[in-house]
């Protein structure tokens, strides 16, 4: 047997324990497959809690998670609970105490998936979104004066200082190096492209993009730099998705050229991201949200929980068996499910993990 894996699982609200026990499951499979062990410990953080205890999550678990090598998460939102309290009290709480500096989300699209980009395929939707994942407004430096008022003031600043530039920009470059592909018309180099807003926010992104071309330059010459502002991506991820290679950017754009990224790969019941730490302790999640109307029905589409799952192998060095997961994946996208919609997709919840499980056997 190889190495022992201890993970947290948090399955969250809503729809996110029928989705994350699928993920467990197909995890587990993979495991025995490819002789490594899961250890899986499950907390109940969430809107239940919350509403019960007043507690979101408290200082206690953090030093509780520190001792797991990854978490995996199902999703946090209730509709009882106000918008913002378990966002900020769990996810946000959990990236920033552990330091969860990246923000790693995949744009592929998976054969028989289908997409609103016309004659778009798996080959031409197929990037990673690099999102720095600690700064910029997300800091919540700023505050209200004179609130409530017709005068009424309210700040919010971006804030970045060149150390978390430099090491969003490193874990970057060297993913570039590992996974981009080669880029067309480029030679025979990896495309590393750089999405800000030089030409407006001069002081963020100046930082930025002179951090982005004294790395490349010194340390990764192996790397093609390109630069794209941020309005300009999001029309070339519409009309060119297959341009890109690897993006990186700040918190707030990355926040929302990921979410038009997961529309064009077929919406967010496909959607994963990992939020990561390369240091220290990182966490999986899909995408998706609670979609607390599907609660208990066993419709809704589990892939994006099973393709986190399968993002937190690679990471963890399990390439084999997150290979494995991905291939299974399309498989049933391509040969089983007639759609990713819940209640449409031809099988229940439960059966659809089932299909990629038995796949990986095979």
């Amino acid at each position: 047997m190889g190495k022992t894996y201890k993970i947290a699982v948090i399955a969250g609200d809503g729809t996110g324990p029928e989705v994350t026990a699928e993920a467990v499951k197909v995890l587990k499979v993979a495991s025995d497959k490819y002789d490594f062990k899961l250890e899986f410990v499950e907390f109940d953080f969430g809107g239940e809690r919350y509403m019960k205890t007043g507690e979101t999550l408290p200082d206690s678990a953090i030093e509780e998670f520190r001792k797991f090598d990854t978490i995996l998460l199902g999703a946090v939102g209730h509709p009882d609970v106000a918008p913002g309290i378990l966002e900020k009290g769990i996810l946000l709480k959990l990236r920033f105490e552990l330091d969860q500096y990246i923000n790693l989300r995949p744009v592929k699209l998976y054969p028989g998936v289908e997409t609103p980009l016309r004659n778009k395929g798996p080959e031409e939707i197929d990037y990673v979104v690099i999102r720095e994942n600690t700064g910029d407004q997300y800091t919540g430096a700023g505050g209200f004066t004179m609130k409530g008022t017709a005068n009424e003031v309210a700040v919010q600043s971006a804030v970045y200082n060149r150390f978390q530039v430099d090491r969003c920009l490193k874990y970057a470059f060297e993913y570039a190096r590992k996974y981009g592909k080669k880029a067309r018309g480029k030679g025979d180099k990896n495309t590393l492209g750089l999405c800000g807003k030089t030409n407006v926010l001069t002081y963020i992104y100046g930082l930025w993009e002179r951090a982005f071309h004294e790395m490349g330059k010194a340390e990764y010459p192996d790397i093609n730099r390109e630069y794209y502002h941020v309005d300009a991506t999001c029309m070339w991820m519409v009309k060119n998705p297959e341009w890109f290679d690897v993006i990186v950017t700040g918190n707030m754009f990355g926040d929302i050229i990921t979410d038009l990224g997961a529309i064009t790969q077929g919406g967010m019941g496909i959607a994963a991201g990992g939020n990561i730490n390369p240091e220290g302790i990182s966490m999986f999640e899909p995408i998706g949200g609670s979609a607390p109307k599907y609660t208990g029905k066993g419709v809704i589409n589990p892939l994006a929980a099973i393709c986190a799952g399968q993002m937190m192998l690679e990471t963890l060095g399990e390439q084999k068996a997150s290979e494995a997961i991905e291939e299974a994946v399309k498989f049933v996208t391509a040969e089983k499910i007639e759609t990713l919609q819940a209640g449409k997709m031809g099988y229940s919840t439960s059966e659809v993990g089932d299909l990629v499980a038995e796949k990986i056997v095979e």
